[in-house]
């Protein structure tokens, strides 16, 4: 689903653009909300609720910057999809890199919603993506890889 709307924002790429993120992170409803795409990178919020996680996945070609904005998760990272290596509590202000090509997962471990942002170099999303829910997000991607 692309339709450019979040927390009463667009997605504001590629052109220059000043925001609060922890706030905006804060307002978001969605498991994911495009809210910066440009050429090379793009920047997605999104709202992972208690015991709920983002799903373990590998981007081939993307690195990522995931920062926790509220909340507490644990991170789990390996070069295999069936055995993480690395796994790291983190809280709100904590950021994780995770290198092209790694599997990871990142799992609400406290009592409220998980926001966090995250970002792709390159772009991983299409410009003005939203994702009210996982199910959509698979299910987009589904499409999208088969």
């Amino acid at each position: 689903m692309s339709c450019g709307q979040c927390a009463g924002k667009t997605d504001n790429g590629p052109n220059p653009y000043v925001t609060n993120i922890e706030e905006m992170a804060a307002k978001n409803p969605n498991f994911r909300t495009a809210i910066w795409t440009g050429c090379h990178m793009q920047m997605t919020l999104m709202c992972i609720p208690p015991c709920g996680e983002i799903g373990l996945e590998v981007h081939e070609d993307t690195d990522q910057l995931i920062r926790v904005e509220q909340g507490r998760a644990v991170v789990e990272m390996g070069l295999c999809e069936k055995q993480s290596n690395f796994h790291a509590n983190m809280c709100t202000g904590d950021a994780v890199f995770v290198p092209a090509g790694t599997w990871h997962n990142i799992i609400n471990i406290g009592r409220t919603p998980l926001k966090i942002s995250s970002v792709y170099a390159p772009a991983k999303h299409p410009r003005g993506t939203i994702h009210p829910s996982k199910a959509d997000a698979e299910r987009e991607d589904y499409k999208r890889y088969g």
